[in-house]
C-alpha cells in the first residue's frame, strides 16, 4: 500500500499519531532547569572613597567612553583605530562566528534528516551468472525530542554564544586598557627625559664652573671630579627612559595590529601626560559586578554546564524515531522507472541504552560536577572583581596624596638648588652642599613626574575594574 493510500485509509490513526508525537515534545526537558545566578554584592565599598571619588550612577556614555575624560585627541584615535586593527578582537570575534555555527548544528537535530543515494552493482556467483542491481532513492529520519535532550544540547549553545560574545567584551576591555596604560606610559618617560636633560644642562654648567674655578686654583680638583660624576651618573638615565619609551611605542603598534615603529612618528612630539578629571563616579558595588564583562561570561558558563548536565540524563531514556524511505529497486535498467520498481518504508523506531557499564550515570556525574566547578569558578570570579575594584580605589586616592606630597618636596628642593648654588659661589658652603641639592632634585623630579603618570593609570586601571568600554562596540561588530 502506498503512502499516499495510508494518508486516505487511515486518516484518524495517522493524525492521533501526529498529536501525540507532538504533545510528547512539549514535555520538560530532562535535567536541572538553570536558574540565573547574581553576584552577592555589598551595600557599598568597604574602602573609603577619596581623591574625588564619589558614589552614584554613572553616565554610561561615560563608562563606554571613558578616556574621553582625558581629554587627549591622540589617545583617543589610537583607541578608535585599535578596535578594528587589533588581533586579539579578531579572535575573540572568530569565536563568536565558531559558537553560533556549533549552535546552528545543535538546532539542525531538530528538524528530519533528508540523505539521497543511488547505485549501480555488477555480480558473479559461483555458477558464473553474472546478476545487476539497480537502486536510488530518498532515506529520511527524525528524532522525536521527546525527552529535552536536544533541547538541552541547544540551550549550552545558546549560552556558549553568550559566553563568547562577553569574552569579546572583556578581551576590549583589558584592550583599551592597555592601550591607554601604554600610552601614559610614553607621555611619562618622554617628560621623564625632559626633566633629565634639564638637569643635564644645570649640571654641565656647574661642571664648566667648577673647572674654570679649578683652573684659576680658587677649588681644589675634588669639586671638579665630584661635578663630572653628577653629571655623567645623571647622563646615564636617558638610554633608561629611551629603552621604555621604545618599548612602550612598539607595544602600542603591536596592540594596533601593525609592526613595531609604526607609531613613533606620530608620537615623536613630546606632550603632556593626560590629566583625570577633579571627580569621578564609581557607582556601587553591585552595578559595577552586574556590569564587568568577565563575571557576566562566568555566569554564562554555568548556565551552559547547566543544560549539559540534561543532555547527559537524557541518555538514561528512550530515543524515539521515524523513518521512511522511497526508491527504485531494479535487476535491469529497462525495469528501473516502472511502477513494480518502486519502493517505500515508514514506521516508527526506538533505541535505549540499557546497560553500558554505568557509563551514563557517571557521565551525568562529569557534568555535574563541571557545573559546580563553573559556579565556583563564578563565584570566585566575583571575588577577584571586587578585590581588584577595591584595591585600585585606594591606590587612585592614594598615589594623589603622594603626587601633591612631591609637588611640595620637588618645590622645595629647586629653591634649596639655588640657594645652594648661591652660596656656593661666593664661598659660604662647599661643593657637596650642592652637589646634595642636585641629586636631591634630580630624584624628586624623577619621582614626579612617576607619580602624576601613575595617577593617571590608576584612574585607567579603575575604569577596568568598572568594566569600562565594552559598550563602545557597535552592534555590528558585537554581533560578529
Amino acid at each position: 500500500m502506498s503512502a499516499k493510500n495510508l494518508l486516505i485509509r487511515y486518516p484518524a490513526i495517522i493524525l492521533l499519531l501526529i498529536i501525540a508525537v507532538l504533545g510528547l515534545s512539549g514535555c520538560a526537558a530532562v535535567g536541572p532547569n538553570y536558574i540565573s545566578v547574581k553576584p552577592k554584592a555589598p551595600e557599598k565599598w568597604s574602602s573609603k572613597l577619596q581623591g574625588g571619588l564619589t558614589t552614584g550612577l554613572p553616565r554610561p556614555e561615560t563608562m563606554a567612553y571613558w578616556w574621553r575624560v582625558l581629554n587627549d585627541p591622540e589617545l583617543s584615535n589610537l583607541i578608535e583605530r585599535v578596535v578594528s586593527g587589533n588581533l586579539d578582537l579578531q579572535v575573540a570575534r572568530t569565536r563568536i562566528r565558531v559558537a553560533r555555527a556549533r549552535r546552528g548544528v545543535n538546532r539542525a537535530d531538530f528538524f528530519p534528516a533528508l540523505n539521497g543515494g543511488a547505485s549501480a552493482t555488477k555480480s558473479r556467483d559461483i555458477s558464473e551468472e553474472e546478476y545487476e542491481f539497480y537502486s536510488a532513492g530518498f532515506d529520511a529520519s527524525w528524532e522525536l525530542d521527546i525527552f529535552g535532550g536536544i533541547r538541552r544540547s541547544v540551550e549550552a549553545a545558546d549560552a556558549e554564544v553568550g559566553f563568547a560574545q562577553e569574552n569579546l567584551h572583556d578581551v576590549l576591555v583589558s584592550l583599551l586598557a592597555e592601550v591607554a596604560l601604554n600610552y601614559v606610559n610614553v607621555r611619562t618617560y618622554q617628560n621623564g627625559l625632559t626633566v633629565v636633560e634639564e638637569n643635564i644642562k644645570t649640571q654641565q654648567e656647574t661642571y664648566e664652573l667648577n673647572h674654570s674655578r679649578f683652573q684659576a686654583g680658587i677649588i681644589n680638583e675634588l669639586a671638579v671630579q665630584q661635578s663630572l660624576y653628577n653629571l655623567e651618573r645623571t647622563r646615564a638615565q636617558i638610554p633608561i627612559f629611551q629603552t621604555r619609551l621604545e618599548a612602550a611605542k612598539n607595544r602600542l603598534a603591536v596592540l594596533l595590529g601593525k609592526e613595531p615603529g609604526a607609531v613613533h612618528a606620530e608620537l615623536a612630539t613630546r606632550k603632556p601626560i593626560p590629566t583625570p578629571p577633579n571627580k569621578l563616579v564609581v557607582g556601587v558595588p553591585a552595578e559595577t559586578l552586574r556590569h564587568r564583562p568577565d563575571i557576566r561570561r562566568a555566569e554564562r558558563r554555568v548556565a551552559a554546564q547547566t543544560a549539559r548536565v540534561g543532555v547527559a540524563t537524557a541518555d538514561l531514556y528512550p530515543r524515539f524515531m521515524l523513518n521512511g524511505s522511497i526508491g527504485l529497486e531494479s535487476l535491469s535498467t529497462g525495469d528501473f522507472m516502472t511502477a513494480a520498481s518502486r519502493t517505500w518504508n515508514f514506521g516508527p523506531s526506538i533505541s535505549w541504552k540499557i546497560f553500558h557499564g554505568n557509563a551514563i550515570r557517571q557521565n551525568i556525574e562529569i557534568h555535574s560536577a563541571l557545573q559546580e566547578q563553573a559556579l565556583i569558578e563564578y563565584e570566585m570570579t566575583v571575588l577577584k572583581a571586587q578585590e581588584e575594584t577595591e584595591n585600585i580605589l585606594v591606590a587612585y586616592a592614594s598615589e594623589q596624596r603622594r603626587y601633591q606630597a612631591l609637588m611640595a618636596a620637588t618645590d622645595a628642593a629647586q629653591q634649596a638648588d639655588i640657594l645652594a648654588q648661591d652660596q656656593y659661589q661666593v664661598g659660604l658652603v662647599d661643593f657637596n652642599n650642592v652637589l646634595d641639592a642636585q641629586r636631591s632634585l634630580l630624584l624628586l623630579q624623577d619621582q614626579l613626574i612617576l607619580s602624576e603618570g601613575s595617577v593617571t593609570a590608576n584612574l585607567i586601571r579603575l575604569y577596568k575594574a568598572l568594566g569600562g568600554g565594552w559598550e563602545s562596540l557597535k552592534p555590528a561588530e558585537d554581533s560578529y
